[in-house]
C-alpha cells in the first residue's frame, strides 16, 4: 500500500517536509526539515444513515461534486467534536431535512484507496416531511425495486443498500464490516 503524500510544507512552521521514517516509528511520515515536526495522515470518517419509512429507503440526489446528480444515502464527513452517531444524524438533517430515530450502527466500510472509513447507521423516519439542504437537489423514498441502481453515487452506498435489503428479507440485522470501493 502506497501512503498518500499530501504534505509539502509543515503546518507548524511552513518549512519543507520530507517523507522519512521517524525514530521509533515503522513507516514514512511527513517530517519537517526545519522544526522536525512529524505530521500524520490518517483516514477520514464519513458517516450517514439508511433512513427507512415502511418498505422504502430515503435517498438524496447529489447537488455537489463528486458524483453530481447521482443518488446517495444522506452522509458526509464527521466533524470534530461529534460522535459518529451525532454526525450521522446531522448529515441526515442537513442533506434531507429528515427527522429520524437511530437504530444502531449497520455498516463499517473501508475505502482504503480514498483514505476513508464509511459508517452507516440504520434509522427510522419519524415522518415523510423532508426539506433537502443545498447539497441535495431532491430527496425521494424508494422501494428496493425502484432504486435507480445504475445511478448510485458511491460503492459504499450500493454495498450498504444491497446488504440492507438482504438482511430485511431475512428479518435480522447485524453490523457488517468490509472493504469497499
Amino acid at each position: 500500500m502506497v501512503q498518500a503524500r499530501s504534505f509539502k510544507h509543515c503546518k507548524s512552521c511552513g518549512g519543507v517536509v520530507r517523507y522519512q521514517v521517524p525514530a521509533g516509528d515503522n513507516r514514512e511520515r511527513a517530517t519537517c526539515t526545519v522544526c522536525a515536526s512529524v505530521h500524520y495522515e490518517n483516514p477520514v470518517a464519513v458517516v450517514g444513515t439508511v433512513p427507512v419509512w415502511n418498505e422504502k429507503v430515503l435517498l438524496c440526489r447529489r447537488n455537489i461534486e463528486p458524483r453530481y446528480g447521482l443518488w446517495t444515502l444522506p452522509a458526509g464527513f464527521l466533524e470534530l467534536g461529534e460522535t459518529t452517531e451525532e454526525g450521522a444524524v446531522r448529515e441526515t438533517i442537513e442533506e434531507a431535512g429528515a427527522h429520524i430515530e437511530m437504530q444502531g450502527l449497520y455498516t463499517v466500510l473501508n475505502v482504503v484507496r480514498a483514505g476513508q472509513v464509511h459508517m452507516f447507521y440504520r434509522a427510522s423516519l419519524l415522518d415523510t416531511e423532508f426539506d433537502p439542504g443545498p447539497e441535495s437537489m431532491e430527496v425521494q423514498l424508494f422501494t428496493e425495486s425502484g432504486i435507480p441502481w445504475g445511478e448510485i453515487a458511491f460503492q459504499t452506498v450500493r454495498d450498504t443498500l444491497v446488504r440492507y435489503f438482504e438482511d430485511r428479507r431475512h428479518g435480522r440485522f447485524a453490523v457488517y464490516c468490509a472493504d469497499s470501493g
